[in-house]
């Protein structure tokens, strides 16, 4: 998975076609195409409520009991899934607020029920009237054994994630370490259903932030709840001078065309607060969106990965994950036909894969034409396509050229070699051979001894031709070499 993930980003780092056979041409992009694919199918839309439940005990006239309850909006921003298990980093004011929720409640039953000009927010107020002033003041928190309040908060957070057609449900997620400001990272687990036995999509942390002024970088995250009509939008982004600790680093357009800290100021005060800023170099996360207003800055990627030591998760990369990134390198380097079933197995492991169902439906229509890399003939150097009828008449050639050479082999196999002709003898005339010339007579050991009743076993005396001086067997009348009679 480490070489896929580094070709993928390599590729995305570039924004090029990687020319696989030679003479394709290499297209430049200051921020490519495809840089946000590793990451934007594990982003997610975060809303945090509270449900405050209280009781009014009003005992000025008659003991009664008022009861209420109230969904307030708490926070609401963007967040990252950093492992198959769907555990989520998003910053603290996403998912706590920094109001009292016990007050407002408190102002709303007291101005419903006795019908008095109080401003319903999250601030504590006076009454004109003494007595409903005290008891007022009796109704806010915190809890004494002489107030007039009895209120209840139970927090809920919904995690909607980034899929086709959207879950209009989405799950719920509980806080297991909060930071200690608001814009510092929160960490969540999901308490409700599990999207499929794979997991979900992740997205991969970079190492570090870079260095350099002017980095260009991504922000991928939501301005609203997922919809048909309401997909995940990325914004264009350069990193300015200075570092990304706990205070942020700011963004600055190095062209000094766009008011970047203004820009993502009002994309954060719409819902990407908390959104991943992405790295151009290989579509690694390097930070978070955080400020608003008119003062958008980055927490960088330590400030992630410290929180989610601090609270015991591991960031790791998933099944679903690997299966992406094979397909999606094969993707952008415009193999199609090799590209389309890594997208379907995505598509099996995790229904409604936001990218690899889109990547799927071009990888689809494109196999086997003229853009897809794998189906497409290598030009020459003239720009037109290199002819087959050269390549197809040399292995014509080597075939009937294999074909003869196994003939010739096999009838020299079948055919016997000659007898190597004997050298004329020592004085010129050739003798004169006879049928008993190459004659063998072999005499056995038993017709041996039945000869000789007490025999000698001595070693046989050694024979030569006393023509062509050649060695002799036993019993043989004519010489073997020249046919002379022994």
């Amino acid at each position: 998975m480490a070489r896929l993930t580094a070709l993928a980003g390599a590729v995305a780092a570039t924004g090029m076609v990687v020319a696989m056979l030679p003479g394709l041409p290499a297209l430049a992009h200051e921020h490519p195409s495809g840089i946000t694919d590793l990451v934007t199918p594990a982003v997610v839309r975060v809303e945090a409520t509270a449900h405050v439940e209280i009781t009014l005990l009003d005992h000025i006239g008659d003991l009664v009991h008022v009861e209420r309850a109230y969904d307030l909006p708490i926070g609401k921003g963007t967040g990252l899934v950093v492992n198959p298990e769907g555990a989520v980093v998003t910053l603290t004011r996403v998912v706590q607020s920094a109001e009292d929720v016990r007050l407002y409640a408190a102002n709303k039953v007291f101005s419903e029920h006795h019908k008095v000009k109080l401003p319903v927010d999250f601030k504590r107020h006076r009454l004109d009237d003494p007595q409903l002033d005290r008891h007022l003041r009796d109704c806010y928190p915190p809890k004494r054994a002489t107030a007039t309040c009895i209120i209840n908060v139970t927090p809920s957070i919904t995690i909607f994630p980034n899929i086709s057609p959207p879950d209009p449900k989405g799950f719920t997620a509980e806080i297991v370490k909060a930071g200690t400001t608001p814009d510092s990272p929160a960490v969540l687990v999901p308490t409700g259903r599990a999207d499929g036995s794979a997991g979900m999509p992740t997205a991969p942390l970079a190492d570090k932030v870079p260095d350099k002024q002017g980095s260009p970088t991504n922000v991928a995250g939501f301005l609203g709840r997922p919809a048909p009509k309401l997909q995940h939008t990325v914004e264009i982004a350069h990193l300015g001078q200075g570092g990304a600790g706990a205070g942020g680093r700011p963004f600055s357009d190095p062209e000094k065309k766009i008011d970047e800290p203004v820009k993502l100021g009002g994309l954060a005060d719409k819902g990407m607060l908390g959104a991943p800023v992405i790295g151009d170099k290989d579509g690694h996360v390097i930070g978070m969106l955080v400020g608003g207003g008119k003062d958008a800055r980055m927490i960088g990627v330590r400030e992630i990965t410290g929180a989610l030591a601090a609270a015991g998760v591991t960031p790791r990369r998933g099944a679903i994950d690997a299966s992406f990134e094979a397909a999606l390198t094969r993707f952008h380097t415009k193999y199609y036909t090799l590209a389309a079933p890594g997208f379907q197995r995505v598509m099996e492991l995790y229904p409604g894969h936001i990218v690899a169902g889109a990547h799927l439906k071009t990888a689809l229509a494109k196999r086997g034409t003229t853009e897809d890399a794998g189906t497409r003939q290598a030009p020459v150097s003239q720009g037109g396509s290199m002819p087959l009828w050269p390549f197809i008449a040399a292995a014509g050639v080597l075939f009937a050229a294999a074909a003869a050479g196994a003939v010739l082999l096999w009838r020299r196999r079948r055919t016997p070699e000659p007898p190597i002709a004997a050298p004329p003898p020592v004085g010129g005339a050739l003798p004169r051979f006879d049928e008993g010339s190459t004659e063998t007579v072999v005499v056995r050991r038993d017709q041996a001894l039945q000869a000789a009743p007490n025999p000698v076993l001595t070693a046989p005396e050694q024979r030569y031709c006393t023509g062509c001086g050649m060695r002799l067997g036993q019993g043989h009348r004519f010489c073997g070499y020249c046919g002379q009679p022994t």
